[in-house]
């Protein structure tokens, strides 16, 4: 699982950040990438990375502010033309529908491929055998959600070399043993996939948070998460402002996933009252309550694997 940051500004774009788009690319896991959040321009971002737009095959906003939305109409457009013929599905809250489909009918905008919307509810929102997606709201100025990704375990490694000790010959019955199935041999042998199998191994779980204030919604979705992303619009010094807009600082961010328990923490949503040099600071002060902590720019990649977050 790979993480590209499209977007991470905060409110408008600046010279420096597009306003906020997550790819989740799940290429090894499932073929498709997951799109969290859609702001304007976020087609312009994706032509300057390897992402195919037909890849993305479910979009999840948080909540219905443009800088989360206004580069839905256009992506989804565009997608028809790039290629994408199959199904997309787009989770977010009630109104979400009705103004994508008056602003593709407005616009006479017709799309090559069917588009199913799931009005986001608090709960479980999707399930597969691979995934569970569940959304809780959090505390911002209009109705927002922070959604919590988790991969089911993963099928232990089949061990070969014990597998043909016990007489199991080259052929199918090897993938059955490895899909979980017990197999029988000719001579009557039961061969356990318990016994031939190394233990399941456990999936991530990844929180993405929506515009927020320090809340305890917050802290229940990023419980024992492998990666919290969570917005810092503001930092301490500015704190008075950030529950009166809904947002929260850098090291409320920090708090939430120490409190939580999570492996590592992104920041994200970063207000353009910040400039380069204040990156630093920014990360520093959330490290001293939280170590594991990164900032995210426009086209920062994070690679998860072996239970360890990289950035590429």
């Amino acid at each position: 699982m790979q993480l590209q940051f499209l977007g991470t500004g905060a409110g408008m774009p600046s010279k420096e950040r597009n306003t906020s788009a997550l790819a989740v690319k799940l290429l090894e896991e499932r073929g498709t990438i997951w799109l969290f959040d859609c702001g304007e321009a976020t087609q312009h971002r994706i032509l300057h990375t390897t992402i195919k737009p037909r890849k993305i095959d479910k979009i999840f906003i948080t909540h219905l502010h443009g800088d989360h939305i206004f580069g839905l109409p256009g992506f989804l457009s565009s997608r028809s033309f790039q290629g994408g013929d199959e199904l997309v599905t787009i989770y977010g809250p009630k109104g979400l529908k009705e103004w994508v489909e008056m602003t593709l009918a407005l616009s006479k905008t017709h799309l090559s491929y069917p588009v199913q919307f799931v009005e986001v509810q608090e709960g479980i929102i999707f399930e597969d055998e691979q995934f569970t997606v569940t959304a809780m709201p959090l505390e911002h100025v209009i109705e927002c959600f922070g959604y919590r990704i988790e991969q089911k375990s993963l099928a232990g490694e089949l061990l070969i070399d014990k597998a043909r000790e016990l007489g199991v010959p080259k052929g199918p019955l090897l993938g059955q043993l490895k899909a979980g199935r017990n197999i029988t041999l000719d001579d009557g042998t039961i061969v356990y996939s318990t016994d031939v199998t190394s233990p399941p191994k456990p999936g991530f779980t990844l929180t993405v948070l929506g515009d927020t204030k320090y809340c305890v919604n917050a802290q229940k979705l990023s419980e024992n998460a492998d990666i919290v992303i969570h917005e810092a619009t503001f930092d301490h010094a500015t704190i008075h402002l950030a529950a009166q807009y809904g947002h929260s600082t850098n090291t409320e961010a920090a708090w939430i996933a120490h409190d939580a328990n999570a492996k590592a923490l992104i920041l994200n949503h970063i207000s353009a009252r910040f400039l380069a040099h204040d990156l630093q600071t920014l990360v520093s002060d959330a490290r001293t309550i939280f170590t594991s902590t990164f900032i995210a720019n426009d086209y920062s990649t994070f690679d998860w694997k072996h239970g360890k977050l990289l950035l590429l």
